[in-house]
């Protein structure tokens, strides 16, 4: 029985991810990374892709050091790619919104370490898969292709003088 109601009880990381959202968009960065770590450590590396590619997604944008950030968003687009590979019960819709976002923030993190060329394949790869963008309430899509845009200018430009942020977007909780 007990079997039986874990199977059907509601599942609870996407609100649980949602709530440290709000404590990190509050400013508290610290105790928010502290909390995603937490809920990693949860998960494990086999959980959920679609939990890990989002709870990834967010912690990358806690991290202090550009290379811990780059590494989360790697996590991110890994999981990802294993909701590709049908280890989900995410729609195709819903992973291909995942996309151009996932490879916006890889070609910034890029851009933060010096890497243009990494940053540039990133950020075409993020143009070719932002046509699967639709518009939500929150303007995801809109938001999305403008970060695309801005970001294609700065490195057009050989990326933000003194590691300026260009304030990427990331998708609403």
């Amino acid at each position: 029985m007990a079997e039986r109601q874990e199977r059907t009880a509601p599942d609870t990381v996407p609100t649980r991810i949602g709530q440290v959202v709000m404590l990190h968009h509050g400013g508290d960065r610290e105790e928010a990374r502290s909390r995603f770590l937490r809920l990693w450590a949860e998960l494990g590396e086999h959980g959920d892709p679609l939990h890990r590619c989002t709870l990834a997604h967010y912690l990358a944008d806690t991290q202090d050091d550009p290379a811990d950030e780059l590494a989360w968003d790697l996590r991110a687009l890994s999981a990802a790619e294993e909701l590709a590979d049908g280890r989900s019960t995410a729609g195709p819709s819903e992973l291909r919104g995942f996309y151009p976002s996932l490879h916006l923030n890889l070609a910034a993190d890029y851009l933060k370490l010096g890497r243009s060329e990494a940053a540039r394949a990133h950020l075409n790869r993020a143009r070719r898969a932002a046509g699967a963008l639709t518009d939500d309430d929150y303007g995801h899509g809109d938001g999305v292709r403008a970060a695309i845009s801005r970001l294609e200018l700065r490195l057009d430009d050989d990326g933000p003088p003194g590691g300026e942020s260009w304030g990427r977007p990331r998708r609403p909780s």
